[in-house]
Parts: structure tokens; sequence; C-alpha cells
């Protein structure tokens, strides 16, 4: 009867010796898990079988066997076959008449099937079904459990928040299916692209989370920023198409911006919704003035409806400036915003605040009605350029309101350029086409914006009737920069536009030599800082006044520095004494700083920045109250324009010598205690001084 139920597969056994080797096991059992029934008798019965649960969460085969009692439902594999079958064992102490422990004997059950589902139930619970990364539920608990060891052992731990950009677009154009298999290669570059320790996940939608334990570099987390922005950028081949999407990504470091998983998330976020919101495609990390710029931002894009219907929006206009002859022959286009509290915010900040709002097709609706109408003013030679949003460009009725424009201000059609983004060929390809071929036959002129951003496609060209393309103004800035490889880019693009008998334009010029190279290349026109900020209709009137615009390029000329830490109060110490001073200017290498008096060259000062940013640097000219200094090592670029130092003082430090880590908030920095010192220098004029 033994025999028959074992060759059943109902009823396996097995048995072995007080020493735990195997000395009895039913071939049934060997043939299932496909090993020679001799070479597993005799061996101890540890080495044979090991624990099925590959996470280790389930009962251990050796503490078992050495506890000498009763045991069942384990679930194991052939040590030899980790991939083969799944047993679940039981197993009974045997003992002679005197109670002395002499083997086990069991039996066990093949449960593979049964195993798998239970498994395969427990991954979903813990992974996303589609790109088989970790699921919201798992990264939750790896952060709570990561952060509560490190901050008992005192360690950092970085987490970034990564949101796609135009992802909803691809979803809309193309369908589910496409953004789909577009979330599984994002799943897959950023797998390469996070090449250290760290824990990937997906929260849902096109929302992905990256936990880096260990390390609170910027500069090593600004890199990693960028290069998954980088990859994540390049095009992508779907079934349905080719498109490109693009990133943004907010970082969050423990314990700095926060001790709790709570209090990290929550700084993640807000970096990262600044970063999309100082215009997609970049990375920010977290400080305490995220918080009030968000909502302000926020208060700002709630106000965008008044501004429209109060029509406190108006256009300044930029010139286009023909490169050999260097007169004016048109003039792009820029909104900008006269907000009732806030004063004028101007085009590249209007920009941020529109970018992604619902307003966006309204505000690119009343910008070509008011441009068409100012153009109207000016001499017939010069043109007036529109940038033209995605979402307006694919509106049913945008050719109408192109015609609409046109007739209203009374203008030729070829007086209007419209720049188009590459954008708009991820949409509806029908919808696109029969869009452009009705522009052509309106008679205005298109522009190819932003070629050369890195997804350009000749594909773009063939299709459309360009008039123009406009070189990627990140790449006419590595050109000037390096002057190799770059520049090269830019001559090809030329020589790509003159075989197809298009113009070229390159714009965001700011010095000589890079205007000198774009002549040399063959650029037709140019426009940049070079030649002229973005002017308001006044100085437009006075300078057509003459009927021709003629602007030399002056070297004089420089873009106005974007920068959020400028003349504002800071501390610097020295001989462990704070003083206040003004901060007036600042680099990677060095800073102005203005307030304090007699201070000779060479002396040294520790520079506090905010937000435990301690920068050791040296006076290296003085001159009265103006002191310049270098630092001992380089600031980094933040993210968004602005420079930050590469590591901050810890939170765990300051705990040791004195203040509480509860009482640190998010972003901010309580200095240590500097006790009586008496201060070096004097200051140049009255300064409110505070403890550091």
């Amino acid at each position: 009867m033994l025999d028959e139920l074992e060759q059943s597969g109902l009823g396996w056994f097995w048995a072995s010796d007080a020493r735990g080797h195997l000395t009895y096991l039913s071939g049934a059992i060997a043939a299932r898990l496909d090993l020679p029934l001799p070479d597993l008798l005799g061996q101890p019965l540890i080495s044979i079988f090991v624990a099925a649960d590959r996470e280790g969460r389930g009962k251990s085969l050796p503490l078992m066997l050495g506890t000498h009692k009763a045991f069942s439902g384990l679930a194991v594999r052939a040590a030899r076959r980790p991939d083969g079958a799944v047993l679940r064992l039981s197993g009974q102490p045997v003992t002679t008449e005197a109670g002395e422990f002499c083997g086990f004997r069991g039996t066990g059950v093949d449960i593979t099937n049964e195993y798998t589902r239970e498994e395969e139930t427990a991954r979903l619970a813990r992974y996303d079904s589609l790109t088989g990364l970790s699921n919201r539920h798992r990264m939750a608990h790896l952060l709570e459990t990561t952060l509560t060891a490190f901050k008992a052992a005192r360690r950092n731990c970085a987490v970034m928040m990564i949101d796609l950009d135009r992802f909803k677009h691809v979803n809309d154009t193309l369908g589910h299916a496409a953004g789909d298999e577009l979330l599984k290669q994002v799943a897959g570059r950023l797998t390469r692209a996070i090449d250290r320790d760290a824990e990937i996940g997906r929260l849902g939608g096109d929302e992905f989370q990256v936990i880096l334990p260990d390390i609170d570099d910027r500069g090593v987390l600004g890199e990693l920023a960028g290069k998954v922005i980088t990859m994540l950028r390049q095009p992508y081949s779907l079934a349905d198409g080719r498109c490109v999407i693009g990133a943004s990504v907010g970082i969050a470091i423990a314990p700095h911006d926060g001790v709790s998983s709570d209090d990290i998330v929550r700084a993640a976020d807000l970096a990262l919704y600044a970063a999309k919101n100082g215009g997609r495609a970049q990375y920010r990390f977290f400080s305490g003035e995220l918080e009030n710029e968000t909502i302000f931002r926020r208060r700002l894009e709630q106000d965008l409806g008044t501004a429209l219907r109060d029509e406190q929006l108006f256009l300044r206009f930029e010139p286009i400036v023909a490169a050999e002859a260097g007169t004016v022959c048109g003039l792009e286009a820029h909104v900008c915003w006269n907000h009732e509290t806030r004063g004028v915010i101007d085009e590249q900040e209007f920009a941020q605040i529109v970018e992604g709002s619902a307003l966006l097709g309204d505000v690119g609706r009343w910008a070509m009605m008011a441009a068409c109408k100012r153009a109207a003013d000016w001499p017939e030679s010069v043109r007036v350029a529109v940038n033209v949003p995605v979402a307006l460009f694919l509106a049913d009725d945008f050719v109408t309101l192109v015609g609409d424009a046109i007739d209203t201000a009374g203008i030729s059609p070829s007086r209007l350029a419209l720049e188009i983004s590459e954008a708009v060929f991820f949409g509806d390809a029908s919808v696109v086409d029969r869009t452009l071929a009705a522009l052509f036959k309106l008679g205005v002129r298109l522009t190819l914006d932003e070629f050369g951003s890195g997804y350009s496609s000749l594909a773009y060209l063939r299709r459309a009737p360009f008039d123009a393309i406009k070189i990627d103004q990140k790449l006419v800035a590595e050109a000037e920069r390096h002057d190799g490889r770059d520049m090269g880019l830019v001559r090809a693009i030329v020589a790509l536009a003159g075989a197809l008998q298009m113009d070229t334009i390159a714009s965001g010029i700011e010095s000589a030599s890079l205007l000198a190279s774009l002549k040399a290349c063959g650029v037709h026109y140019v426009e940049g800082p070079i030649f002229s900020e973005p002017v308001d209709t006044e100085t437009l009137d006075r300078e057509m006044a003459g009927g021709s615009w003629r602007i030399e390029p002056g070297t004089s000329r420089t873009r106005r520095a974007r920068r959020r830490t400028l003349l504002r109060k800071i501390q610097v110490i020295h001989d462990d004494y704070a003083y206040m001073v003004t901060l007036r200017n600042l680099s990677k290498t060095g800073a102005l700083i203005q307030g304090l008096a007699d201070v000779p060259k060479g002396t040294q000062f520790v520079v506090d920045l905010g937000g435990g940013q301690l920068a050791v640097a040296t006076v290296t000219r003085s001159n009265g109250d103006v002191q310049g200094v270098e630092f001992e090592q380089s600031l980094i670029e933040d993210g968004s324009g602005g420079l930050c130092t590469r590591n901050r003082v810890s939170p765990y430090a300051l705990s040791a010598a004195g203040a509480p880590l509860a009482a640190l908030a998010p972003g901010k920095f309580l200095g240590m205690p500097l006790g009586g010192a008496v201060p070096k220098f004097g200051y140049a004029q009255p300064v409110r001084t505070e403890a550091v």
C-alpha cells in the first residue's frame, strides 16, 4: 500500500538519522526534483534542500532540524535546482525508548503550482506589473525602514522624484497601449542610468521614485539627475510611431531636508514641482524657499484668467537681425504680464508660469491677435514671429484663428512667421498634415523651432513646407563654449537648410566671437542680447520712426543674470564670531560681500549661504567695505540657474553639538553656538546682527 501511495504522488516520505543525514527518500520525490536518488542518500538534509522563499521570510530548515521538534509546512527547493519544483516538508522526531533522539521521519507534498501562484500574487503586491519596478507600497515601506535605520546610524539618504514631461500627449495621441510600451522603455532606461546602489520604483502613472542610500553630495546627485534627463529625452520607437518626451527631477536628502519619510517625500515633491515650473527637463534640489515659491506660483496661475479678462498682458518684441546687413527684418513677440500686485512679470518668468497651464491655448490666441495688430504699424519689410503652443496648433480652430488675425490686422500673410516646435509632430499625423497644408495655402511663413535639440528628424522637413529652421538655443550656447563638434553641427544644419532652400535663424547670441562664427557658418538671421533685449512698443515705435532699424552688435550687451541669491543678507564667520554682511555677487569660485571695514587680504571666512551651506573662503581683494572672496571648494549648479555647495552641515552634527534633531525643520540651518567671541572687524555701516 505504501509503494502504491508513493508511486501515485499523493504521499512521499523521507527519513534522516540523528546527524541529519538522509537515510530514506521516496523515488518519486527524487524524480520530481530531477536528481538521482543514490546521489541524495547519505547527504546532510540541509545541503539537499534550501528554503524556497528567496527573501528569507519563511522557516529555516537547519533551525527546524536543530530543535528536534516536530514541524510542518516548510517550503523547500533542491539546492542544485533553485528554479525547480517546490515541496512542502513535514517532519516528526523519532526517539528510542530511553528518549534518545535518532532522527526524523516525514512526508513531502509537491506544491509547485500553488507556490508559484502565491509567489506571483505576493510579487504583484510589491512590484509594478507593467514595468517590473517596485510599486508605491514597496517603495514607501523601503523608504520608511531605510530612514528609520539610517537615523539610528546617522547616515544620509537621497530621494529623487521623477515625472515625465509630455507623457499625457503621447497617451492622448498614440493611445494607452503606446503609453504602456513607453513606460516600459522608460523603466529600462532608468535602470541603466542609475548605475549605483539604489531602489527604483514606479509610483503610478508617469511618476517614478529613486531611493539612493549613503549619498549627500549634490554634485554627484546633480550629475545623476542630468544623466537621467538626457537619457529619457532621447527618441522612443513604438509600434504606432516615434515619440519624444522629457523628464523633470526633484531631489531631497535626509536628514538635511527632513527626518521622516513623509518629510522627505514632501520635500522631493516640492522640488519636482519647482523643476516643472522652471521650464521642465531640469532638476531642482529642495530648499526652504520652495514652499513659498510654490504657493506664490500657484496664485499666479490662478490669476492668469483675470489677466486675460482685464487685459493685463502685453507684448515685448525681440529684434531678428539680418546677419550680414545688420538690419531688423523681423520681431519675435514675447508675452509679459503687468500683475496688479507683483508688477511686471517678464517674458521668461511668464513662459514658466503659463507652461502646462490650462489657459496656455487662450494666451496663445491672445498673442496671435495682438502681434498681428502691432505688426500693422510697422514697415512692410518687417515680419512678426509668434511662437505657437502645441495645444493651440492642434486645436480645431487654429487655422481660422490665424486667418482672422491677419484679416483683422490688415497685413499680408507673408509677414506672419509661425514658430512651430517639433512636438506638434507627435500628434495625430492626419491632423498635423492637414493644418500645415492649410497654413501653407494661407500664405504664412513657417519656422521649425528648436531644431537640433537632440531629437530632430529629417522626416519633419519632408512633411512640412517650412520656410526657415531656428537652431536650438542650447546647441548655439554649446557651440560657443566648445567651438568644435557643436559648431560643426551648426554648419551641417545650415548646409541642410540651404539644400532645402530654407533660411536659418540663431538666437540667444551674447558674444561677438559667437556672432562671427555663426556668420562664417552662413546663418542668415540672428537675435540675442548682443543686439537687444526684448523691447516695449514705445521703444519699437521710436526705432522704427525712420522706416527701418539697424542695430550694431554691442560688446557691452549681456543677458541679465537670473540668480536668486544676489543682494541678500548672509553671515560670515571669522574666529568664532559671526558678522552679517550683504552678498552682492556669487559665482562658482567666489563671491563679493559688503559690510565689513578694514579686512586685509588673506583673511579666511566661513561663508554661511543658508540651509546648512558653509563654504570656506579667503579674501583675495579688499576695497573699503567691499571684499572679494575665493572659495576653497567651488560651488555647483543647483539645476535652476543658481549655485549651491556640494555638501551641507549634517543635522546629526548639529544635534551632537546640542541642537535637538527634531527641532531642525526641513531646509533650515541652526548654526553652531559661537560663545562669547570678540569681533575683529567693524561694520562699515549699521547692520542688524543676529546669532548664528
